[in-house]
């Protein structure tokens, strides 16, 4: 059984050809009907066949098509199509298919099971596969072991503000917001790990930039630096994006994406100072707004916003780390830096022409005395924390990490204006359906 991409093909034309997949688009004139058929991995291709043949197929009929593959440069998708010779239905669709040209997001949103059958949703469900592919290809080939920590979980990672609380039995728990914790249990068993987990955020936020559920590639590793930390995620992201574009050619030609940038996309990344990127942003008059809701310009100490990251890359090509952010502004396990007191060893990889920030990183905190004084300054109960505080206590070594969102990757990846188009079924603040 061949797919469509496979018959558009010079070596096929006059042979005998069966294809099975969906009505995609269908034209009944007076003598003869012309059926696109989609296959399971969203090819199209056209089939010819006489109209009372075809009189009983509706759009997204299931059906099965076999004829001769002609060359017509009038043709569809690529100027290949079938004269069909013979029809079998397996399901003649419910006339009315709620998704046409032109729908509203809420609509596109609320039918999302069939929405997905659209040309756009398919390239881009392809590129994701590929980034997901090539992703735990690098770990694979640079020695790194793939773990699957647990999504339920009793402690916060990124604040209390923002998890989802859930009955665990005859107790209280809540959805992990990272995998980070355990990643770092594991670095004194099994060296430098990863894992590609679902993290769940409840930040009652609406931009086009945020999901309450996303898929969290994160990694850890043993006796790393920060320098370490940012060559690993540049390579990886370099690895991942020209892997990408090498395969989905077409995809990205569907999609009209212009990848002309991301062929650009090469180690090393540009790296900034926090306080370098406030000068940037306060000459550009960027604002953020105080706890009691008044607009000033942006100033040091400041943290990054959606607003302040957009400018910060609006003109750049690349990827861009931010580096040495105020300790105050990150969380509890962030190793503040011993040459430059109130700085952390950490840093933000911010995308290219405002896609705003794909992942964090740094070195975390190995002594336990400091990280207690700083779980209690942010008023977190160290008892809670036992577990990973007897990291600290039993061979505690440097080490450090990152946590990188798939779907903000992808969103860059394919210029996709929101968010939710880079994932199947988008989990928002007002979405938990279908």
């Amino acid at each position: 059984m061949l797919r469509a991409n496979e018959i558009k093909n010079s070596n096929y034309v006059g042979k005998q050809v069966t294809i099975r997949g969906w009505v995609y688009r269908l034209r009944k004139q007076k003598e003869n009907a012309f059926v696109l058929i989609r296959d399971d991995r969203g090819g199209v291709i056209q089939s010819v066949f006489p109209l009372k043949s075809a009189a009983h197929l509706t759009r997204e009929s299931s059906v099965e098509v076999s004829g001769t593959v002609q060359h017509d440069t009038r043709a569809p998708e690529g100027g290949y199509e079938i004269k069909g010779k013979e029809i079998r239905t397996f399901n003649i669709a419910d006339n009315g298919f709620p998704i046409g040209e032109y729908q509203s997001v809420d609509l596109l949103l609320d039918n999302r099971h069939l929405a997905l059958r659209s040309r756009r949703m398919v390239e881009i469900a392809k590129i994701r596969n590929s980034v997901l592919k090539f992703a735990r290809d690098w770990f694979v080939k640079n020695d790194w072991m793939e773990i699957t920590p647990p999504t339920i979980v009793k402690a916060a990672v990124e604040g209390g503000s923002t998890l989802f609380k859930v009955k665990y039995f005859d107790e209280y728990a809540y959805l992990s917001q990272s995998a980070q914790l355990y990643l770092e249990a594991m670095i004194f068993c099994l060296g430098p790990v990863w894992s590609l987990t679902s993290s769940f955020r409840a930040e009652k936020s609406r931009t086009l930039r945020h999901l309450a559920e996303f898929s969290h590639l994160e990694a850890e590793a043993p006796w790393v630096e920060l320098e370490d930390i940012l060559k690993i995620q540049e390579e990886l992201i370099s690895y991942v994006v020209q892997s990408t574009l090498n395969e989905r050619s077409d995809s990205f030609k569907i999609l009209k994406r212009d990848t002309s940038d991301l062929k650009r996309v090469q180690v090393p990344f540009k790296r900034l100072t926090y306080e370098k990127a406030i000068e940037v942003l306060k000459s550009k008059g960027v604002e953020v707004t105080d706890p009691g809701g008044e607009k000033r310009i942006i100033k040091s100490g400041d943290d990054l916003n959606i607003d302040s990251e957009r400018e910060l890359t609006r003109d750049r090509g690349e990827p861009l780390f931010v580096i040495g952010y105020p300790i105050e502004v990150k969380p509890f396990y962030v190793k503040e830096d011993p040459q430059h007191n109130g700085s952390g060893l950490a840093a933000d990889l911010i995308a290219p022409e405002g896609f705003g920030e794909l992942s964090s990183g740094g070195e975390r905190e190995d002594d336990i005395v400091s990280i207690k004084n700083k779980m209690e300054k942010e008023g977190l109960d160290p008892e809670c924390y036992g577990w990973y505080l007897d990291l600290r206590k039993y061979g505690s070594v440097p080490h450090g990490g990152f946590g990188l969102g798939v779907e903000r990757l992808v969103r860059w990846i394919v210029k996709a204006e929101d968010i939710k188009d880079t994932v199947l079924f988008p989990r928002t603040m007002s979405r938990v359906a279908p």
